[in-house]
């Protein structure tokens, strides 16, 4: 069976990259990361990339802080389409996805988020969890849209609070739960109907 050809885009340390890759490697993940792109230069993510011999590409982002200027999201656009990228995987990256991204890979991004959603889009949600008291929280992985978060969701994985949480404590186990589910969904992707 042919494998899936991901490229990945990220702006942190990667670990979820890394557990993508793990399952790769070890006959888990019928797939194959091309590219991984970050809009942040020194990110752990290209290291990470590096290290697995997997090309790793920096685009400079521009001015704005929340998404990449046009010129810059083309360029990941091109760089996409030329390591022959069937699916994009966001794994930390912090910037919304715009045009033309979403109209040269529709359907075909996904990203994972440390919530349950539709409950606490944006930064730091595991913050917001503990913040509202709420009993259990998460992560979800879903396809990307227009909107912060507001994709289809694909999977969830509840993490429950546990008395005397932080911050610290709570993204911890929210990380494993992601490290999990994501490469499961990358997975039925790789042998689903969207092949």
């Amino acid at each position: 069976m042919e494998k899936l050809r991901l490229g990945v885009l990220g702006s942190g340390k990667g670990s979820n990259y890394r557990a993508i890759q793990e399952a790769i490697l070890h006959g888990e993940l019928a797939a194959e990361a091309r590219l991984v792109i970050s809009d942040v230069e020194g990110a752990g993510i290209l290291d990470a990339a590096r290290r697995y011999a997997v090309r790793a590409e920096y685009v400079a982002p521009g001015r704005f802080r929340t998404k990449l200027e046009p010129e810059a999201e083309e360029r990941v656009v091109n760089l996409l389409r030329e390591a022959g990228v069937e699916l994009v995987v966001l794994a930390g990256y912090m910037r919304m996805i715009k045009e033309p991204l979403l109209e040269a890979y529709p359907g075909r991004i996904i990203n994972i988020h440390p919530s349950l959603l539709p409950a606490f889009p944006g930064l730091d949600a595991w913050k917001q969890a503990l913040a509202a008291g709420v009993a259990e929280t998460g992560c979800t992985v879903h396809y990307v849209d227009r909107g912060m978060d507001t994709g289809p969701i694909i999977a969830q994985r509840r993490v429950p609070v546990l008395p005397g949480d932080t911050a610290e404590t709570l993204h911890a186990r929210i990380q494993v739960a992601e490290h999990e589910v994501y490469p499961e969904v990358v997975r039925r992707i790789a042998v689903g109907p969207m092949r």
